[in-house]
């Protein structure tokens, strides 16, 4: 699914580099499958890679150890440093999460296929500000932790210059709370992509107070995709 359309690799390497240029520090918080990876490593960036599920952890560790511009973190991006259950759907590996019964029952209901999260794993919890601590402040960082974003934004006190963020329709109060959390840290405007498209639903970049209004009154009429924040004049003000 992903790896074998080689045309997915081009189309995020295009929309990518917008934002990352080569020499750049990214963090990949919930790397999955390294898909997303894969493109920054293309795009001559380093990347600080977070995932806890072991089964995508043997894979990234497979496909990207030996490029000595990749790390992989086996740990969870949360709140606070400690540890917490991980939640593994064995079937469907891209919706294990760390959110608990709440958003496992939401999105079932916002499914067409029920899945079921048949195993649990203690792992180690790591912050956004310990990351940064540790290798650097990154120029991008995508969050998409299958409900468990607003638990990230909270270990984070400084402001990264631009933020991917997972939206799911169901999940609009938590998002709304991050965007709100992010806009104490710095002057963040938005864009969203719907899905998997890799294009701009707007074709001007909107302050968060106004974007967050928008959420608040009149939801988007797509069921998922990203937002993303930046506070980079020059994406700003090439819309």
């Amino acid at each position: 699914m992903y790896y074998g359309k080689p045309f997915n690799q081009r189309r995020l390497k295009g929309f990518y580099s917008g934002f990352i240029g080569k020499g750049d520090l990214v963090f990949d918080i919930g790397a999955h499958l390294g898909n997303r990876s894969e493109a920054w490593l293309a795009l001559g960036a380093r990347v600080i890679a977070a995932e806890p599920q072991p089964i995508c952890v043997q894979y990234l560790q497979k496909r990207f150890l030996s490029n000595e511009h990749f790390y992989l973190l086996k740990a969870v991006v949360g709140a606070e440093a400690g540890t917490t259950i991980f939640n593994i759907s064995a079937r469907s590996p891209t919706i294990s999460t760390a959110r608990q019964l709440d958003w496992q029952y939401s999105i079932n209901q916002y499914s067409w296929k029920p899945s079921t999260w048949d195993k649990q794993l203690q792992v180690q919890v790591v912050t956004l500000d310990m990351m940064i601590q540790d290798y650097g402040m990154p120029s991008f960082c995508k969050i998409d932790t299958e409900g468990f974003e607003w638990e990230v934004i909270q270990g984070l006190n400084h402001a990264i210059e631009t933020i991917s963020l997972e939206y799911l329709a169901f999940d609009l109060e938590r998002i709304i709370r991050c965007l709100k959390k992010l806009n104490t840290l710095g002057s963040y405007h938005c864009n969203f992509s719907p899905g998997e498209s890799q294009r701009w639903m707007y074709s001007q970049w909107v302050p968060v107070n106004e974007f967050t209004n928008i959420l608040e009154h009149s939801p988007f009429p797509h069921r998922f995709g990203d937002i993303y924040l930046t506070m980079n004049k020059n994406i700003i003000e090439s819309s």
